[in-house]
């Protein structure tokens, strides 16, 4: 991540540049598109809207990262004569604990300077104290952290003539999976002015969340000769919104800011089956079939066939785009005395192309195998099981009430007790219901078309009740 570690570890694997993360820039609530940069700036007791332009670079080395923010801002009133420059370094130090999967971030300001210039006054930052530590929690499809903010800046006004000290306390939550990623930050800030005759009191908060989704939208072939009707377009948005709420001795009330970025469009293979026209899942297979995740022959999918443990856990990981923990060994060569790996597992070998897939399902604490070496490739997956596998992908599998509990559906009874936390969780959050009689028949086995329905759900949590919970359901704007 940024300076906020939402996706350091991300970073320092794939080196992705830093304008890609959904995260807000600094810790200010300000937003930004391509170009342009925009913040509410409260230094004089009242609200002044500051654009221009900004950057952002950062240098990663070992288990440290930092990140340098440039901001060259004016006042966007041009009656108000107002400038502002800004340059911030913040240096995050990361603590991983393997054991458990997770990370301590911890962030601090190497490097700071800054001047307001507002008519014929000048406010310069003598001082800037911050610390911030974060908790990431990296989960096989998704990663989740939260963390929390105490600051406090000191500015000379006018050449010794006053000061101002701005105290800042807050927090962010966020997470970040291939499908989309959301932080939100909610900052108070104490200001404290004594700068003569215009001293005052004062607080503001803000709330500001960056997110970046990944959606699949359908085109028509406009052409009526064409070899296809029309096709997926796999489209990435990303967008800041920001709320300021303010109460200062000469002033109070709300300002909101929101900027977007130009969408990313990118054209997906067609599917051609012949066997899902009007079947009830075929807008879900095309869609899977489309983003790679399910394979099928050049005119059958086999949609009412039982889908193998083998299929079910390549899909999963490519829906997620979970990192396979084994390389291609075309591009790895085994040191000399350096011992053969082994496959997990009797009866798939490491020669199989989709073995990658299974070792890191298994290594993700995902799925296990039927024995202590037979994974079982060619073997039906029941509803259950599959079920256990997705709540498992996004680390939710303790999320579930105390033992002793019933879930709400009709045939409660026929769960195996090593399914019921994942069955409840996987109802909590929407990825399954019940038919018409309210029954999830757990020991069924699953279809290749009830398997599409189900991680297309997955993916639809993925992409859009996560953002729900870390965004809307934080920030009203």
């Amino acid at each position: 991540m940024k300076t906020k570690i939402i996706l350091t570890l991300l970073i320092i694997c794939l080196l992705i540049p830093t304008t890609s993360i959904a995260t807000p820039l600094e810790f200010v609530g300000g937003v930004q598109n391509e170009h342009q940069y925009e913040e509410i700036v409260f230094i004089t007791g009242q609200p002044i809207k500051f654009v221009g332009s900004y950057s952002a670079s950062e240098k990663v080395k070992n288990e440290e990262e930092s990140v340098t923010y440039k901001f060259k801002l004016q006042s966007e009133d041009p009656k108000v004569l107002g400038k502002l420059d800004r340059t911030v370094t913040y240096v995050t130090s990361l603590s991983k604990h393997a054991g458990v999967g997770q990370t301590i971030g911890q962030t601090s300001v190497s490097k700071y300077k800054e001047t307001i210039k507002i008519g014929s006054d000048t406010y310069n930052l003598t001082d800037y104290q911050f610390s911030k530590s974060d908790i990431i929690d990296q989960r096989p499809a998704s990663d989740f952290y939260s963390g929390n903010i105490k600051g406090r800046k000191y500015y000379d006004y006018n050449k010794s003539q006053g000061n101002v000290i701005i105290d800042i306390t807050g927090g962010n939550v966020g997470y970040e999976n291939f499908w989309g990623s959301t932080e939100t930050q909610i900052i108070d800030h104490i200001i404290t002015a004594d700068i003569g005759q215009n001293s005052f009191q004062g607080s503001y908060t803000h709330q500001v969340s960056d997110s970046m989704t990944k959606s699949l939208r359908y085109s028509e072939n406009d052409a009526s000769f064409s070899s296809f009707h029309g096709g997926h377009i796999r489209v990435t948005e990303k967008n800041v919104v920001s709320k300021y709420d303010y109460r200062l001795s000469k002033s109070h009330g709300s300002i909101s800011l929101s900027q977007d970025m130009v969408p990313r469009l990118e054209r997906l293979i067609v599917p051609k089956f012949r066997d899902v026209n009007g079947h009830w899942a075929e807008e879900d297979i095309k869609k899977l079939y489309s983003l790679d995740v399910f394979e099928g022959g050049n005119t059958t999918f086999s949609p009412d066939t039982p889908i193998t443990r083998l299929d079910f856990t390549k899909a999963i990981m490519k829906a997620s785009d979970i990192r396979t923990s084994m390389e291609e060994t075309k591009k790895t060569r085994r040191r000399r005395n350096q011992p053969e790996e082994v496959s997990y597992f009797k009866d798939i070998a490491i020669s199989n192309e989709d073995y990658k897939y299974v070792k890191s399902a298994v290594d993700s604490n995902i799925i296990a195998g039927i024995s202590k070496d037979l994974f079982g490739p060619k073997k039906s997956l029941k509803r259950s099981e599959a079920i256990v596998i997705l709540v498992r992908a996004l680390g939710f599998e303790t999320r579930a009430p105390n033992p002793g509990y019933m879930t709400s559906f009709s045939d409660d009874k026929d769960i195996p007790n090593w399914a019921k936390d994942s069955i409840y969780v996987a109802k909590e959050l929407n990825l399954l219901e019940g038919d018409k009689a309210n029954r999830i028949n757990p020991n069924g086995i699953l279809t290749r078309a009830e398997a599409s329905d189900l991680i297309v759900r997955f993916l639809e949590f993925l992409e859009k009740d996560l953002q729900r919970d870390y965004r809307d359901n934080i920030i009203e704007f």
